[in-house]
């Protein structure tokens, strides 16, 4: 277990709990992360925004170590801190989904809408807990819903000031998707390509047209699953886990990225992590019959 040195900060701290969080050393992450919020609560600094990040960061690592209900306390901080945070609204959502607390996790996902309405995660979800609330309730499972706040505007607009920032002049020039700037029709012929690729088992030239529509648009969750898909097929185990993972950071229920990043870790020999992505995806989807073969399969390895 990591210890704390004296000449360590709290941003010390937290860098390092990023690196435990990369390398999928979950627990670390979570120790290194819960040091660092006493450290600068401690140290007196007011910075409601550095806290509402250490928290929704071990909120991730409680999500991946499937530590839900710590996972929803820390998103609630988080969210108590600095209102309307994008992935601790998401964190939250998934974790509820998790625990089959389908009201509060379709609350969450369609606060984020409220605040951007290009989100696949939160799209996704909101369409898996209208189904699942169907299930459960019937028709009237609108009626039975807790109240979902209301985003106010200012909200918006600072998330969308943040959003533009962050895009550079080069993508800008691009034109079309707002987040990113790139063309998002031309990125969704791409990908039809790449899927036609696959159908005849050309995977290389799929990976390439799948790369293509990622450059114009790095949002789309099936587009990295896809490749993914793709990495697999050609052995590339590394990078199968990397575009699982990005496909995961957009959609943290995602089955299919959670079930290939699990068949890449077996792969790699790594069996904790296989183990862990499959028990998550069986507790989202318990009769996946795919994922109980792979996980008996897993849990022999050596």
């Amino acid at each position: 277990m990591p210890q704390t040195r004296r000449s360590q900060s709290w941003a010390e701290l937290k860098q390092a709990g990023n690196d435990c969080f990369k390398t999928g050393q979950y627990g670390d992450a979570i120790t290194l992360y819960g040091q660092a919020i006493e450290l600068l609560k401690k140290s007196g600094q007011k910075n409601q925004e550095d806290l509402c990040i250490l928290y929704s960061n071990r909120a991730a690592a409680y999500l991946k170590d499937g530590n839900c209900s710590e996972c929803i306390k820390d998103c609630s901080v988080s969210l108590e801190l600095v209102p309307f945070g994008i992935k601790p609204l998401l964190r939250r959502a998934a974790a509820y989904e998790a625990m089959e607390r389908y009201r509060q996790a379709y609350v969450d996902y369609k606060t984020a809408l409220q605040i951007n309405c290009n989100l696949p995660a939160a799209h996704d979800g909101t369409n898996r807990m209208t189904k699942a609330l169907t299930e459960m309730d019937g028709p009237s499972w609108r009626e039975k819903l807790p109240p979902i706040p209301n985003v106010p505007i200012p909200v918006k607009e600072k998330y969308l000031q943040t959003a533009n920032s962050t895009v550079t002049p080069q993508q800008n020039n691009l034109g079309g998707n707002k987040q990113m700037g790139g063309d998002v029709k031309k990125a969704k012929l791409l990908k039809e390509e790449g899927n036609a690729f696959v159908k005849k088992g050309q995977h290389k030239k799929a990976v390439e047209k799948y790369t293509q529509s990622l450059s114009q648009d790095p949002t789309e969750v099936t587009t990295y699953t896809n490749r993914a898909l793709c990495y697999l097929s050609l052995q590339m185990y590394k990078e199968a886990v990397k575009d699982c993972e990005k496909a995961l950071e957009l959609d943290p229920a995602n089955i299919k990225a959670l079930y290939r990043r699990a068949q890449a870790h077996k792969e790699l020999k790594n069996k904790r992590t296989c183990v862990e992505d499959l028990n998550r995806l069986l507790k989202l989807e318990p009769n996946n019959s795919a994922a109980q073969k792979l996980l008996q399969e897993a849990l022999r390895m050596k």
